[in-house]
């Protein structure tokens, strides 16, 4: 903790964000190779490339992106911008990509504009259901926010929409009282986000699903490769945007949580009034997907007594422009991680598990270099992965820690917590447990700080969702309860720079600092702890939790729930036999014996193999590579984490299904399934005998 340096990571953070490293390009390859050489001279024994070869997805350099407003004869009368304005400093950078949404279908569609608000399920509901708006061969219009970009596609396309126009709204997008940058850190009328609008559900590369994408692998042909949207996607900034709105026709918003900030009616059309009545939009997408080269960084410590163990820290490498935040603060972080323990190791230390440091490429095109690296050595994660902490993004905020991790890790957060000082005015002589816990207490349990589910959206995903390993992230946030826009304002644009985090979100570092603290201090206490310091009581008042809550959405159909007899009964119980299995789990761990090799060794994979436990081969319905009974991504929202998924979906609408027997049947299946997973997690606890 002593060795690592707030001003290191200030250094490589300025070091990385210099040029533009986009997943695919020379300069990506080149930082990938400035990286190896490095956690070589830090002392690792191992820092090597591992290359794939995968499908993205990039603008055509000769026939740009855009989006028109036409007259009755195609004549455009206005055009959206084909670039994102510079930020100071950066006018002479060549090699910016220009905001698009990666893996868009290529079209010209033209047609009438129907604004769909955030495009999330319950929006389209309301258009459809409520409203009486069809959205069929129209292009839709969808502010960013709240939900995963490519659940919007998926939606718009689900409701007949032939192209999706995404931009970003001031009240998402811009914080009240703070000047677009560079005077402040909100976004500029002119910057827009880019992202891949891709529905995989896990499974990594769109034409080698659950294989790893080497040079010898069996690639679908396009037609045929998961996740790729059918329909045009662009997304454009809100001065663009603005354009658009401004003349809509049809009816007004529905309520306020339709409305925006701009000063536009937000009316939801279809097509235009007024002078604009004849007028139509027009899309203009030609982007390339292609097979192209990827590379990861792979660097190992090999540990002292038990080299067969794996701790891994992975984040990415690979930014949409120059990544000032995201990735680059995170992998800052990871750098000055691997420069300590290449010093310890220097100095005659090693830990007792090896530890593996990833930089992952491609993560931006829908974590490509992680989900194939994992596909290749799954045999070996299923058999020797501990746990996976993952490295994005450092900083999105500055207000306090968030964590996202599976239960076996909560005990293990909240005691290391205890042992870092807070970096927050106000908290002088504090630990982090300390202000986290004021800051951002938790909702569900008694006296302990907010830890958030694992989703997706992150490089976490194939270990945890997939292969069943214990994984968790950390960084610095935002005031969520107050600070009510979209992640961070200059998400995924050009100003998203080194000045903006230098300037506005953690200028001293002391936030990078203490992330650096907290992420370093989780793979150590992981590969060096002689009994690994998972808790499994957490798992089980976590299991109980969420059968309460899955359990209540079933109340609201008690109608149905005994037409069908459907009970909830059987899963209660496998989750009370789970709690008294870690229960007593936990007894015989403080009583084993710390000296016998064989006892610590057994317990130990008992506590490794216990997240494996939770998953299920088959898979989720509809989703063969999310396989954790117990967490997946939202089928509504990739970002965000459910508990208990295939119960969830199962009940997700369920009024509107024509067949309600089957989709009751379904709902009694899924229970089944969670019933036996859990009872199958709890006998993996029980004392060998």
């Amino acid at each position: 903790m002593a060795e690592l340096k707030a001003e290191n990571i200030k250094q490589f953070l300025y070091n990385f964000t210099r040029r533009p490293h986009l997943a695919g390009t020379d300069e990506n390859l080149h930082f990938a190779q400035q990286i190896q050489a490095q956690w070589k001279e830090f002392g690792l024994d191992l820092a090597e490339l591992v290359s794939y070869d995968v499908l993205l997805s990039y603008p055509n350099g000769s026939n740009p992106n855009y989006i028109s407003i036409i007259d009755e004869h195609g004549n455009e009368v206005f055009n959206t911008s084909l670039f994102e304005p510079p930020p100071p400093g950066y006018e002479m950078v060549t090699d910016v990509v220009p905001p698009y949404s990666a893996f868009s279908a290529q079209g010209v569609p033209e047609g009438e504009l129907v604004y769909v608000n955030y495009g999330r399920t319950e929006d389209f509901f309301k258009l459809k259901r409520e409203m009486g708006i069809n959205c069929t061969g129209k292009i839709v219009i969808a502010r960013y926010g709240k939900i995963f970009r490519g659940n919007k596609v998926k939606n718009a396309e689900l409701a007949g929409a032939k192209g999706v126009i995404l931009y970003s709204d001031p009240a998402d997008y811009c914080a009240t009282g703070v000047d677009p940058f560079p005077k402040g850190w909100n976004l500029p009328g002119g910057g827009a986000q880019r992202g891949n609008v891709l529905n995989l559900n896990g499974a990594g590369d769109p034409l080698t699903p659950g294989y790893p994408a080497t040079e010898y692998a069996y690639r679908y042909e396009e037609a045929r490769a998961v996740g790729l949207p059918k329909i045009p996607v662009h997304p454009i900034g809100y001065n663009d945007a603005e354009q658009f709105l401004r003349n809509m026709g049809g009816p007004s918003p529905p309520d306020s949580s339709w409305k925006g900030s701009l000063n536009v009616s937000y009316n939801i059309g279809p097509g235009f009034i007024n002078s604009y009545s004849t007028r139509k939009v027009k899309m203009h997408v030609h982007s390339n997907n292609k097979v192209t080269r990827i590379y990861n960084v792979i660097g190992t410590i090999r540990g002292a007594t038990e080299p067969d163990r794996f701790i891994i820290l992975g984040g990415h490498r690979d930014s949409w422009v120059f990544g000032g935040i995201d990735p680059q603060s995170g992998a800052a972080v990871v750098h000055e991680i691997v420069r300590s323990y290449g010093k310890l190791k220097k100095e005659g230390w090693r830990p007792r598990r090896t530890m593996i440091f990833a930089s992952w490429d491609a993560e931006e095109f829908g974590l490509l270099g992680s989900t194939e690296w994992a596909e290749e050595n799954a045999k070996l994660l299923q058999a020797r992965g501990v746990a996976y902490i993952n490295a994005d993004s450092a900083v999105e905020g500055n207000y306090t820690l968030r964590i996202d991790c599976t239960p076996l890790m909560y005990s293990l957060v909240y005691n290391l917590t205890k042992e870092i000082p807070s970096p927050d005015e106000g908290f002088e002589g504090k630990s982090l447990y300390e202000s986290w816990n004021e800051k951002n207490p938790s909702t569900e349990y008694k006296d302990v700080p907010r830890i958030n589910k694992l989703g997706s959206g992150n490089d976490f995903e194939v270990f945890f969702q997939r292969i069943g390993i214990a994984s968790g992230r950390a960084r610095y946030s935002k005031n969520w309860r107050v600070e009510k826009y979209s992640n961070y304002p200059v998400y995924h644009s050009v100003y998203e720079t080194y000045e903006i985090v230098e300037r506005f979100y953690d200028p001293t570092f002391k936030n990078h600092l203490t992330v650096a603290k907290v992420r370093g201090g989780l793979v150590f206490e992981l590969a060096d702890s002689v009994v690994l310091p998972f808790d499994c009581r957490y798992y089980a008042e976590a299991l109980r939790n969420y059968a309460e809550i899955v359990y209540n959405v079933s109340k609201n159909h008690q109608t149905e729930m005994t037409t069908y007899s459907v009970s909830f009964d059987s899963l209660f119980s496998a989750v009370k036999n789970f709690s008294e299995a870690a229960t007593d789990f936990h007894r015989r761990l403080q009583q084993a014996d710390i000296n016998n090799p064989v006892t610590i060794r057994s317990l130990n994979d008992q506590l490794m193999f216990l997240e494996r436990a939770f998953i299920d081969p088959l898979g989720l319905p509809g989703r063969p590579f999310y396989r954790h009974i117990v967490f997946a991504p939202s089928s509504h929202n990739k970002y965000a984490g459910e508990s208990f998924p295939g119960i969830y979906d199962a009940m997700f609408d369920i009024d509107h299904h024509e067949d309600q027997h089957k989709a009751w049947e379904e709902v009694k299946r899924q229970i089944s399934i969670a019933t036996f997973t859990v009872q199958a997690a709890a006998g993996t606890l029980k004392e060998v005998v």
